[in-house]
């Protein structure tokens, strides 16, 4: 592939269910990733590949059926990691088939997709083991030529919230002294905070991005919802390591789900 910009769209955090009506923080979860996904299908298609950074699920395996026919005849890769309401081990068992990509690095024309396992089991907060931390080392050390874009499903900076930052990164002091050894490294990229985000750190890009179902309340202490609709973002990659993004909020009139969706946020 030689394309001098790729394009990925990047959805996060949509909590499904085995039940199709099933809700979360009274939204079904499942109506507001299909009508995020065709939201994007009208206005951002065709990307190079997909990016899901975790909690495809909450908590129930069978919910990754529905992901499975969501996504899995989009003709494209769908690059994922686990989030603390999946599952690792049932995720890669439902999940290893094309175009799915559980983990590792994928690598796009001039860039270096390297996917991450931050969670621990049974906690809502994250912690990259010495095999993870090993393997970010050994994908940034060997990408060669390619720019870097990690992906990960815990913040691995604070977002100046409370309750939020008491459950991100835990080791992040060794994931960035990771990042910083590195200069192939462009962007890090985030779920789990149900809020867009857009900092930089030392040239890189920090970018988090909303849920496609609810979002949390930005700077608040506690633990609060926010009225938001659901979101993905757009990324572009260009062949000189920089990048375009932007989040794409789904209105509520993009579906009659989303009118009920939105309201009960």
């Amino acid at each position: 592939m030689d394309k001098s910009v790729l394009r990925l769209n990047h959805f996060t955090d949509p909590h499904l269910y085995g039940s199709a009506t099933e809700s979360l923080r009274g939204i079904a979860t499942l109506p507001a990733l299909t009508a995020t996904l065709a939201h994007a299908q009208a206005r951002d298609w065709a990307p190079d590949a997909v990016l899901v950074t975790g909690d495809i699920v909450q908590d129930d395996p069978a919910g990754y059926a529905h992901f499975r026919n969501l996504f899995g005849s989009l003709g494209m890769p769908v690059l994922c990691l686990p989030g603390n309401h999946d599952e690792p081990a049932a995720m890669r068992r439902e999940l290893n088939r094309s175009p799915f990509v559980v983990g590792g690095h994928f690598d796009l024309g001039a860039w270096r997709i390297v996917l991450l396992d931050s969670t621990i089991a049974g906690s809502a907060s994250g912690r990259l083991d010495a095999a993870n931390l090993a393997a970010l080392e050994q994908s940034l050390a060997s990408a060669a030529h390619r720019h870097c874009m990690v992906c990960l499903h815990h913040h691995p900076v604070a977002m100046d919230s409370r309750w939020l930052d008491r459950v991100g990164l835990e080791n992040s002091v060794e994931f960035l002294q990771t990042i910083d050894r590195h200069r192939n490294v462009r962007a890090i990229v985030w779920g789990h905070v149900h809020q867009s985000y857009d900092g930089v750190r030392k040239g890189v890009r920090l970018l988090a991005t909303p849920s496609t179902c609810a979002q949390f309340l930005p700077h608040s202490p506690d633990f609060a919802v926010d009225r938001q609709p659901p979101a993905y973002r757009t990324l572009e990659l260009r062949a000189d390591g920089s990048l375009a993004t932007e989040v794409v909020w789904v209105e509520k009139r993009a579906a009659e789900s989303l009118r009920s969706v939105s309201s009960a946020a």
